[in-house]
């Protein structure tokens, strides 16, 4: 997948970019050599410089472990901002406060034994199969045919092009486990085809974007995964853990759309306030189809039932372990790609799928290693026990605790990818979890979910600028002019529909758990 002539490799969630990926995210304005812009860029840089430099002396003089670990969390975020990669962002105030508390032999033990440590685990190797899976069924062309059948079901309903790219969503969801990978590929077949039908470019945007969210919570989740990884859940439970808060996403996202479309029907092309023009194009794009195209376009989607059901149904009845059903699902991906692409050279895309993947592992495994070693470092200055005391200090319970990390994660989003967001926040929190009771399972997915609203949240919203890129293409956006205050406003209408699931979550963690505990062991 590319866009504007460079490799897009999800870089909030996709495991390569996060090492690899230095280039400019897509609708960024561009750096400027002259003027003023390069000056405050020049001095921006500096002061980073400078905070990072007071950070690491802080780190060597600090008089009590816990400023020791305080100094290298800021040393970390400097990092970030100053567009490290997130794997080096761990690492580096991860080795220099070992480094200043432990000596260097104490230094070269951990960092000799960590990157084996880190990803020599049964529970990891998931990982590469599921991965493979989602990029060979991606390159299979089945996004079109997943659009055509939703659309073609939900069509008749009042905003049902926008209802049919969730559901579409959804089903990418199922078997790929990329936000912005979806979100992208339905963007370029959907977006066209709801302003083409006089749709309000906020809506078909906002609808768009929002269709990829479930990507990391409904399984197979690449965040999922990670995050038991480290807090030590079992990685199918953990997954199997996804699917409630995931498919009630979809449906909160399609009630929105379909509440605003009844509400303000000119959102859609209907109603009196909407234009002729749009009202035209309304009536000429209705989706009138019969029950036997309805069935029959079933036909092109049913490699994602099967695959859904039979890997992570076998799953959930104790069949298959996690592993053994990545590892099967890989199977019929080659299987599928091989069928789909039988005239077009299936063996190329197979094996563009394989690069990809060990690419897209390389990168997670990196970043597994950073937040190992950065693990061991807050373990070492006690900085999560010393806030777990702070919160029992405070007397806050379970349901007021989640609220204040609730809007901690608001906060992060505005300024920090997900991924670094999970690494940096879980090992800090996890003893206040434990201390509170908090299910780490139902703690998971809750930090995943908080995580996605992260990729919209302004001013960062990597997914924003994604979708901003993306529209700016003539092919996209069919001569209407679509700003990123437009982007901003889309997403903005989706928003509350997440803050009403996740605080479903915290005061009712049974339809998150309730799942997981009728797994067969």
């Amino acid at each position: 997948m590319s866009l504007n002539n460079k490799v897009l490799i999800v870089e909030d969630e996709s495991p390569a970019a996060v090492v690899t990926d230095t280039t400019r995210r897509p609708g960024d304005p561009k750096m400027k050599t002259k003027g003023t812009d390069s000056r405050r860029i020049t001095w921006a840089f500096y002061l980073l410089l400078a905070l990072a430099a007071v950070s690491v002396a802080a780190i060597f003089l600090a008089p009590t472990r816990q400023l020791v670990g305080a100094s290298a969390v800021v040393l970390m975020l400097v990092l970030m901002f100053m567009k490290l990669p997130i794997a080096f962002s761990l690492i580096i105030p991860g080795v220099v406060g070992l480094f200043s508390l432990s000596g260097f032999r104490a230094m070269e033990n951990i960092m000799t034994g960590t990157p084996f440590s880190a990803t020599a685990s049964w529970s990891l190797s998931v990982l590469p199969m599921f991965i493979l899976m989602g990029m060979l069924l991606a390159s299979s062309g089945i996004t079109t045919r997943v659009y055509e059948a939703a659309r073609l079901w939900t069509g008749w309903l009042p905003g049902g092009l926008a209802i049919g790219t969730n559901i579409a969503g959804a089903g990418l969801a199922a078997v790929s486990g990329s936000t912005i990978g979806n979100a992208y590929a339905l963007g370029r077949v959907g977006v066209p085809e709801m302003l083409r039908a006089g749709y309000d470019r906020r809506l078909a945007v906002g609808s768009v974007t929002a269709a990829g969210l479930p990507g990391q919570v409904i399984p197979p989740s690449t965040f999922l995964i990670i995050v038991a990884g480290i807090t030590g859940v079992s990685v199918g439970p953990q997954l199997i853990a996804g699917i409630v808060p995931g498919v009630a996403m979809v449906v909160l996202f399609c009630l929105t759309i379909l509440l605003l479309a009844i509400m303000w029907p000119s959102m859609i092309g209907r109603g009196k306030k909407a234009s002729t023009k749009s009202a035209a194009a309304a009536a000429s794009s209705q989706v009138t189809a019969t029950w036997g195209e309805r069935i029959r376009s079933l036909g092109g989607v049913w490699p994602i039932l099967v695959l859904f059901v039979g890997i992570f149904g076998l799953m959930f009845g104790g069949v298959l372990t996690a592993t053994e059903a990545g590892a099967s699902g890989a199977f019929i991906a080659v299987l599928l790609t091989w069928f789909f692409r039988r005239k077009e050279k299936p063996f190329k895309f197979i094996l563009k799928g394989a690069v990809e993947t060990v690419s897209s592992v390389g990168g997670i495994f990196f970043v597994l290693i950073g937040a190992h070693v950065l693990t061991q470092l807050i373990a070492v200055t006690r900085i999560g026990t010393a806030f777990s005391d702070w919160i029992v200090s405070l007397g806050l319970e379970r349901v007021g605790f989640l609220l204040v990390v609730m809007g901690v994660y608001l906060v992060l989003g505005m300024f920090m990818d997900p991924l670094a967001i999970l690494l940096l926040t879980i090992p800090i929190l996890q003893p206040t979890l434990v201390s509170l009771d908090i299910n780490l399972l139902w703690f998971g997915v809750f930090a995943v979910l908080m995580g996605e609203l992260a990729i919209i949240t302004p001013p960062v919203g990597v997914l924003t600028f994604i979708m901003h890129g993306l529209v700016q293409d003539p092919a996209v956006n069919l001569g209407h002019k679509i700003t990123l205050k437009d982007v901003f406003q889309s997403v903005g209408l989706f928003m509350p529909a997440i803050l009403v699931l996740v605080t479903l979550m915290i005061f009712f963690p049974e339809t998150v758990t309730w799942l997981p505990s009728l797994m067969v062991d």
